[in-house]
């Protein structure tokens, strides 16, 4: 995949910079320490990375968990794995794009490409919210048809409210939605400690298929359309496009000293972030593969079945409660995130402001729509297929997010004495190649 550039690579910086959108540069409201000491700097910017995570454990990441957990037992990890490790690098270079060039992501594809390219590019990142959407949209109405016995359209209608959920948040100021994400994020992940401590799994075994990849993986139609869905679930497109604006947040010193610091802390803070992704991610397979791959139910690839089992096969009243709870968990996390993503996504490629709220609405009804549609047609199987979907279609998407990322972030003209090494070119090209192939060979299995 090439993507054209502008025949004149200084056409952007003629724009006027009142003719642009403001960068969250312009609009860094977050005050950081300048104390001495390491640990109350790197504080001040814990939170962009987190923000960024909730993507990669969101509800579409459980039906694959779950598929992949229950049909091949520990075997899928190392596509988590993998996963995990394209995320922090991928992330790395996006916060590095707005902190070094001052712009996001979405901002530099409209100065840099033409404008029918920008445009596709952003109509193919509208595409990827809205099945991130559907995501939330899904895995809520799941989790609370399952904790309240709510119909499940009823479900994905009430849904709807929690725009409301982010104007509040929003009034509060955006450390508060940092601290709601972290603290849900939190919740998360000791539920799922717990999980794994009552399913009782064989490490052994999950060590050796975290580390070593099979050759099924790619030969298996079926394992490799998982395999995928897990990419697709675990890097988000969007995700790219939001970091790049987050990392400006902060007030830093806008000088080579205080990019370099930003840039630092901002990686130690999505490492971080992103490693408990991980962890979450694989307790949700190990969960799957130690209770019902183990105990022969090798076809639960819907929340609802694993909601229903996990109680009885592992002998605790409460394991599916608490199942139930994480899932609404995840679900109202990603749709913070799923908010600002839209936002910086529609400003950066079109240069268009929309309240948050309408904004919200409209990307809430093209995911509530036609989940309602398949809900009444097909009932809870066509929900779970197209929660499977949606994390496909976020994986087809995913080139045209990362091949623009890489490409500005090797370009000196707009990184400075940012620009990446050669060596990490190389590295970020080779797993955009990747990830362009896997799609490729997957349209290519799909159709034969």
């Amino acid at each position: 995949m090439h993507l054209p550039v502008r025949s004149n690579p200084s056409q952007a910086a003629m724009v006027e910079t009142s003719d642009r959108a403001p960068s969250a540069t312009q609009a860094a409201t977050i005050s950081i320490s300048s104390s001495p000491y390491f640990w109350r700097r790197l504080l001040g910017f814990v939170g962009p990375g987190f923000l960024i995570s909730v993507g990669y454990m969101d509800p579409g990441n459980w039906a694959t968990d779950l598929a992949a957990g229950s049909r091949y037992g520990y075997t899928l990890l190392f596509a988590i794995m993998v996963s995990n490790l394209m995320a922090i690098l991928l992330q790395s270079l996006s916060l590095r794009l707005g902190i070094a060039a001052e712009r996001d992501l979405a901002q530099l594809c409209r100065d840099r490409y033409p404008r029918w390219v920008s445009h596709a590019l952003w109509l193919f990142a509208e595409v990827a919210i809205a099945a991130c959407d559907l995501a939330e949209v899904v895995g809520s109405a799941i989790a609370l048809q399952l904790l309240f016995h709510l119909p499940l359209i009823a479900g994905v209608l009430i849904t709807g409210a929690d725009v409301l959920l982010i104007l509040l948040l929003e009034r509060r100021g955006f450390r508060t939605v940092e601290a709601v994400v972290m603290a849900l994020i939190g919740t998360i992940a000791v539920l799922f400690g717990i999980e794994i401590a009552l399913s009782r799994p064989e490490f052994g075994p999950i060590l050796r298929h975290l580390l070593l990849p099979q050759a099924a993986m790619v030969t298996d139609p079926t394992m490799l359309f998982i395999a995928i869905s897990i990419l697709g679930a675990t890097v988000m497109p969007h995700n790219l496009y939001l970091h790049s604006w987050l990392a400006q947040m902060r007030k830093y010193p806008r000088t080579p000293e205080g990019k370099r610091e930003a840039i630092r802390f901002g990686n130690l803070d999505s490492g971080a972030a992103l490693t408990f992704a991980l962890f979450v991610n694989a307790a949700i397979l190990v969960v799957a593969a130690a209770v019902f791959h183990r105990s022969g139910h090798t076809d639960v690839a819907e929340i609802q079945d694993a909601y229903r089992l996990l109680s009885p096969l592992l002998g605790a009243a409460g394991a599916s409660v608490l199942f139930a709870v994480a899932l609404l968990a995840s679900g109202q996390n990603s749709t913070l995130t799923g908010t600002l993503a839209g936002q910086v996504v529609m400003e950066g490629f079109l240069e268009m402001h929309m309240p948050q709220w309408l904004r919200r609405l409209v990307t809430r009804l093209a995911a509530i729509v036609p989940t309602v549609i398949v809900v009444s047609l097909y009932g809870a199987h066509g929900i779970a297929r197209l929660l499977l979907l949606s994390q496909v279609i976020l994986s087809m998407q995913l080139s045209f997010a990362v091949i623009p990322l890489v490409s500005f972030t090797g370009n000196r003209e707009i990184m400075g004495q940012f620009v990446s090494a050669r060596w990490l070119q190389g590295l970020a090209w080779l797993v955009a190649a990747v990830i362009l192939g896997l799609n490729l060979w997957l349209l290519v299995v799909s159709f034969r």
